[in-house]
């Protein structure tokens, strides 16, 4: 019973935290139905057997399996993560990350600020997600463009703080909108 709660708590934090952030953001829709497929059965229920509360359970099946069964369903749902991302390219034959488009970047940043905060609790400063980000760079199969964008909004929330890059995100998530309806009506 313990892991569930601890689970459940976990993942509804997380949830209404990134809700908060993209309210911020300009992309409030996207955070109310933010992370939803995390309490299907199917991610649920290998959440509740790998729950430590101190990583998350995806890590946890990988370990035992090889593989996470949880983390396939939910990439494969969530537009927020640059793993759904990909696809086949005719030219080159293979499967290749595709440049995410800017509302999707804005809640993957959002992501990030309430993950960061989440896991690392009172050990949390605005360099932890930047610092996460970098650990892995060398190795993610992300976009140029989308992974050069969430690292620039990273390295702003480091220097200026949430309140200037949140105000900042807002603004090109509504320009990028306003472009988009622009070029609908050429």
């Amino acid at each position: 019973m313990k892991k569930i709660i601890g689970h459940f708590v976990t993942i509804t934090k997380h949830r209404h935290l990134v809700i908060k952030h993209c309210k911020k953001a300009g992309v409030l829709w996207q955070g109310l139905r933010h992370d939803l497929s995390k309490y299907s059965p199917t991610e649920f229920l290998p959440g509740i057997k790998y729950y430590t509360g101190q990583r998350s359970p995806n890590e946890g099946e990988r370990a035992e399996n090889g593989y996470s069964l949880a983390w396939i369903h939910h990439k494969g749902r969530n537009k927020h993560h640059f793993e759904y991302w990909t696809d086949y390219n005719p030219v080159s034959k293979l499967v290749e990350p595709v440049e995410m488009p800017i509302k999707y970047v804005a809640e993957m940043f959002c992501d990030r600020v309430a993950a960061g905060k989440i896991y690392n609790g009172d050990k949390y400063t605005d360099d932890s997600p930047l610092e996460y980000f970098m650990k892995a760079k060398h190795r993610r199969v992300i976009h140029p463009k989308t992974s050069d964008l969430l690292e620039s909004l990273l390295v702003m929330l480091k220097d200026y703080g949430e309140d200037y890059t949140f105000e900042y995100l807002r603004r090109l998530v509504k320009k990028n909108k306003q472009n988009n309806k622009d070029n609908v009506k050429k």
